[in-house]
């Protein structure tokens, strides 16, 4: 069942860029971005990734975490966030592919990615809102992101 409004967000064990273990209870105690991109070296996913680096201040402001998931492996998902200068987790849902992407319902069999959409967690790891971009080829804005955040109590 795909991740909903007002459920609890799909469990999840991934390793990030450093090949570090973040799972959602690593999560909880705080307000969180699941960020799900479908590639990449990509435009639209380099300047969404980048728009979050580039205000990750007002993230930690409302008191949020951000983790990035990609259906690629680590050592992509390394190259990248290591050339955009990341700070947050870039986790790797490479094998078995696209498990956790499949799990939240975001996970495209045609393009074998997730699809452009981001779920927001209260602290408890509930799902408050869901912002997806409708398209592969439409980013999301980043004040849809404090929007959402900020309408968690």
């Amino acid at each position: 069942m795909p991740a909903a409004i007002g459920s609890p967000a799909p469990s999840f064990s991934l390793v990030d860029q450093e090949r570090n273990t973040v799972t959602l209870d690593d999560l909880k105690g705080k307000k969180s971005l699941v960020v799900f991109i479908p590639f990449p070296f990509t435009g639209i996913c380099d300047d969404e990734a980048c728009a979050i680096r580039d205000q990750l201040a007002t993230l930690n402001d409302l008191d949020a975490n951000v983790v990035v998931i990609t259906c690629h492996a680590v050592p992509v998902a390394k190259k990248w966030s290591d050339e955009n200068g990341f700070t947050f987790p870039v986790l790797s849902d490479f094998w078995p592919h696209g498990d956790v992407a499949t799990a939240y319902g975001t996970f495209n069999d045609a393009v074998g990615g997730a699809n452009r959409m981001t779920f927001v967690l209260d602290e408890n790891g509930i799902v408050r809102s869901v912002i997806d971009s409708g398209s592969l080829g439409t980013a999301r804005e980043f004040d849809a992101y404090v929007t959402a955040l900020g309408e968690i109590e």
